[in-house]
């Protein structure tokens, strides 16, 4: 799929890629801080949130200005459409990943000891190879891409039960460590938004590339 970009498109798509790589780093940093027990890195994803939020507001006001000046065609409109979308999107991804900050600075706070991280680790890999291949579909206008990443989705979402099934049981071993493991389970579901977040933008993508709902697509395919 070729297309042209004004000088005005372009930066809104040069913004969305660097707003993605920041919130792929936040949730990378996120997972690292709970993995080494740092506070530093913790409070460095949260200042690190700011700077995300003022991508997204800057993608959505180029975007509002290229509307009020350009009469944009179809397939612009939908190159608009999707980017404020997709950071929204991201937005949210460090949000979720500023959450985990937040989290891990309580349970180091506890000075509690606890044991492992479930399947934590694991969630924090897929989510955020979703959240990359999301990317990835956009800039190589892949359709194919995003269509694979929806599927995926469901490993999260089954890692994520996992984990509360195990730090539940972990909590009844020692209720002492209430609080810790609750953290656990809050940090866990936070990693299923972000894959939740990477599954939105894939769907966002697709539809630009195709003009079609990913859903409906994958709907009919399970019928056949």
């Amino acid at each position: 799929m070729e297309r042209y970009f004004h000088e005005e498109l372009e930066a809104v798509r040069s913004h969305l890629m660097e707003m993605g790589e920041r919130a792929v780093e936040s949730a990378n940093l996120a997972l690292r801080a709970l993995e080494q027990r740092d506070l530093d890195i913790a409070d460095s994803v949260i200042e690190g949130d700011d700077i995300i939020d003022a991508i997204e507001t800057r993608i959505d006001e180029e975007v509002a200005r290229y509307i009020s000046l350009r009469a944009p065609v179809a397939k612009d409109l939908r190159l608009l459409f999707v980017a404020v979308k997709a950071s929204h999107d991201l937005e949210r991804v460090g949000d979720e990943a500023t959450s985990i900050a937040k989290r891990t600075k309580k349970i180091l706070a506890s000075n509690e000891t606890y044991r492992g991280l479930g399947r934590v680790p694991d969630m924090c890999e897929l989510a955020i190879s979703m959240l990359k291949e999301a990317l990835l579909s956009f800039i190589q206008e892949e359709e194919d891409i995003a269509h694979q990443i929806i599927r995926r989705d469901k490993e999260v979402d089954a890692l994520n039960r996992e984990n509360f099934k195990e730090f539940v049981e972990l909590m009844k071993d020692d209720p002492s460590k209430v609080d810790v493991y609750a953290e656990m389970i809050f940090i866990s579901k936070s990693f299923e938004r972000i894959a939740d977040h990477a599954k939105n933008i894939s769907e966002e993508v697709y539809f630009l590339l195709t003009s079609q709902s990913l859903k409906q697509v994958i709907k009919e395919e399970t019928k056949s």
